[in-house]
């Protein structure tokens, strides 16, 4: 039965290889805060897609998706009958998940098994619908970030837990009750959440708003709830909406994000002050211990990420996204500790994440004991990556790659990486290069610009190779394949010393080094691997770049340009291949200035540049061989 229905997606649509298994392949994910059928990503069904295992599919994903999104429907292959299949798995995951009658519309998606073409139908009760027509939002970012805000909350708990030596299985009884004690006084209307924006800039900023007296439905349909009516005096929770923590920043420079999103944070404080004022005496209980017992504290951290309509009431923001979320974790933290809380603590951890291609924030739990190389945890990460549809080359996930909420940049917008402040990424902006028809590679992810005098170190006329070497490096550290600081001149040269490239004189000179020996650093200091393109006049440069646009599209790594008497690096290439046009994005380590923007670009030392320009001059030496330093990104989640 045909409809008038659509869909829309915030996200490209999976296509299944030819000849895939029958089954579900894919849950599609949405938010109660979008319009019906709209479609947020796509997760990968990791769990037999013939038969999958809707209770752990329903574990993983509680844990994964952050509250104020949901499954919406899932992605079946074979023909159209199978997508009554995909409604009623997501139907199913959905009632696990939420709790929810399934009265809301369901989408069902079919991958043709030859041609991998997607349709799509829409059940309503009992009701196959198919969908007339779908549309790919081009702005997606927009549509979730211009109308939705982040809702932060950590709650540190430590629970005491007394169990008989003679039954050490108690403790998972006393554990459970310990837990459930939790969850009682987060719903207690006596607990007080104080909430604040998190995005603290030199404007105004709203005060903290009380919420109390949560005595809400906490599995209340969040798109039906509409803004309460204002009214009362003062900010309290019955009258304010999460846009009184909006930033008007946003207005003048929208940066639409997870990592830029207006943030409040949620404070939760259970010692509140009772309204009764008849005086209490305080009241002391003993309880004899009648055989050997022990006593174990374990200390739990809370962590919850939520997203949220701006036009949420906060009262609502609390009941039915920030208190569900604790739960969840305080129950996911119960299973995943309960097997080993006698043998050995478990640290675990959740962390935020906001994985290019998804739109929405997920959260992660770690294992802290592991480290994040040993073999068990990149399993969850590889894992986690087949989940989400992320490349299994990159590191997306590690702990560095989180989202801090801790660290603020002067703007108000949430740091992802500390420490540094040096210039990043300035060929943003860089005017077009002149090529009529070409096409554009550029590296991929941030880098810093390292030059001559920085850190008031005097290496003109010797230092361009390292500071071309030390960009590279800011580009690992940055990508977070590496979370080693970035080396000095004298550490670059005792690291050539030390694998023997240089007698131990050479410590402490003003020694030229080239592409070569920045291979041997960037091998030793991070176990990346160089490819090297030998060039024996300037006058060749111009054939690599096919070279080079393929290096920047399938790495994306800063190159270094070496040989003759000087060093640069290269950030990317535009060429056209019917006519063999060119251009060069340079990043010169040469500048010796302050690190002003403005005076960087229009001095020309970052920008593009053709191998012969408008006068004649060659940018490249034509009697000096150069040697292209392609640093390989390694192959790791």
């Amino acid at each position: 039965m045909d409809s008038n229905r659509s869909v829309r997606l915030l996200c490209r649509p999976k296509h299944l290889t030819k000849g895939s298994d029958p089954g579900i392949h894919y849950w599609l994910v949405g938010s109660p805060f979008f319009p019906p059928l709209t479609v947020a990503s796509f997760l990968r069904c990791t769990h037999s897609p013939s038969s999958p295992d809707l209770q752990k599919e329903s574990y993983d994903l509680r844990s994964l998706i952050a509250k104020g999104f949901q499954v919406i429907g899932a992605i079946a292959s074979g023909d159209h009958t199978s997508a009554r299949a995909a409604v009623d798995a997501a139907r199913q995951l959905r009632n696990l998940l939420h709790g929810e009658a399934t009265d809301q519309p369901v989408i069902g998606a079919v991958s043709d098994p030859d041609s991998g073409e997607l349709r799509f139908f829409v059940s309503e009760s009992e009701n196959l619908e198919s969908v007339s027509s779908v549309a790919q939002e081009p702005h997606p970012e927009k549509i979730v970030w211009e109308n939705g805000c982040l809702l932060h909350c950590e709650l540190p708990i430590k629970l005491p837990l007394y169990y008989s030596l003679k039954n050490p299985t108690d403790v998972e009884k006393a554990y459970l009750q310990a837990t459930e004690a939790v969850i009682a006084k987060l719903r207690d209307p006596q607990a007080v959440f104080i909430l604040e924006t998190l995005n603290k800039t030199s404007q105004d900023i709203p005060p903290p708003v009380i919420v109390r007296g949560v005595q809400l439905d906490f599995n209340a349909d969040l798109s039906k709830i509409k803004c309460l009516a204002e009214g009362d005096d003062g900010p309290n929770a019955s009258s304010l909406t999460c846009s009184y923590f909006s930033s008007s920043r946003k207005a003048s420079s929208p940066v639409f994000s997870a990592e830029n999103a207006d943030t409040i944070q949620v404070s939760v404080h259970f010692n509140s002050v009772c309204s009764s004022s008849a005086s209490t005496v305080p009241v002391a209980e003993y309880f004899p211990v009648e055989e050997e017992a022990r006593l174990i504290v374990v200390d739990l951290k809370l962590d919850v990420l939520c997203y949220s309509s701006r036009e949420l009431p906060l009262k609502y923001a609390v009941s039915s996204l920030i208190i569900p979320g604790l739960v969840d974790q305080l129950n996911i933290l119960q299973n995943l500790m309960m097997p080993n809380l006698l043998a050995q603590h478990p640290r675990l951890k959740s962390y935020h994440f906001s994985p290019p291609g998804i739109l929405h924030p997920v959260t992660v739990f770690y294992e802290l004991s592991f480290g994040e190389t040993e073999m068990k945890q990149v399993e969850v990460r590889r894992s986690l990556h087949s989940r989400l549809g992320l490349p299994h080359d990159r590191p997306l996930l590690r702990i560095s790659n989180a989202l801090d909420f801790s660290k603020l940049k002067n703007n108000g917008i949430v740091s992802l990486q500390k420490g540094s402040t040096l210039l990043r990424d300035v060929h943003i902006g860089i005017p077009s290069s002149g090529v009529s028809g070409g096409t554009v590679s550029l590296v991929q992810g941030s880098y810093e610009y390292f030059h001559y005098l920085q850190d008031g170190y005097n290496d003109s006329g010797w230092g361009c190779a390292y500071r071309s070497l030390q960009t590279i490096i800011s580009w690992f550290r940055l990508q977070n394949y590496t979370s080693i600081e970035v080396p000095s001149h004298r550490e670059i040269q005792q690291t050539l010393v030390e694998i023997g490239d240089k007698d131990p004189s050479f410590i402490g000179s003003r020694e030229w080094i080239g592409a070569i020996e920045l291979s041997f650093v960037l091998d030793k200091l991070l176990g990346v691997t160089c490819k090297v393109i030998n060039v024996r006049s300037g006058a060749e440069l111009p054939e690599k770049c096919r070279e080079l646009a393929l290096h920047f599209e399938s790495q994306g790594t800063p190159v270094m340009i070496g040989g003759g008497v000087l060093a640069y690096t290269l950030l990317g290439v535009d060429y056209n291949e019917a006519s063999g046009d060119c251009a060069f994005l340079i990043l010169d380590p040469h500048y010796t200035g302050a690190d002003d923007l403005k005076k960087i670009a229009n001095g020309g030392w970052c920008g593009w540049k053709k191998a012969v320009d408008n006068k004649g001059k060659n940018f490249f030496l034509h009697d000096k061989f150069y040697n292209l330093l392609l640093p390989q990104r390694p192959n790791m989640v």
